[in-house]
């Protein structure tokens, strides 16, 4: 979906900025442009990020605590992340 209209940026580019080391919105206005025309995308991006970097954190703290994927340990019940979706009022 896209998140700032007036850049064309969407949330995938958002979170593919996040994996890649964007981690305020500091960072997202000078990689990506956003928020630097109008400011109305500001808060959106901002929740963007901050889930991805929440699951991105969740994924990396399940790798270490059960060895990762290839180590052969297998934990006893599988690390699902909770993702919160919003829903219109």
């Amino acid at each position: 979906m896209y998140v700032c209209l007036c850049k064309g940026i969407t949330d995938n580019q958002i979170r593919e900025a996040a994996h890649q080391g964007c981690g305020s919105l500091r960072d997202l206005r000078r990689e990506l442009g956003v928020g630097g025309q109008c400011g109305k995308c500001v808060r959106e991006a901002h929740e963007v990020l901050r889930d991805t970097r929440a699951l991105t954190s969740a994924q990396s703290q399940a790798a270490a605590t059960y060895g990762g994927p290839h180590s052969g340990a297998t934990p006893a019940m599988p690390v699902m992340p909770i993702m919160y979706v919003p829903q219109p009022a």
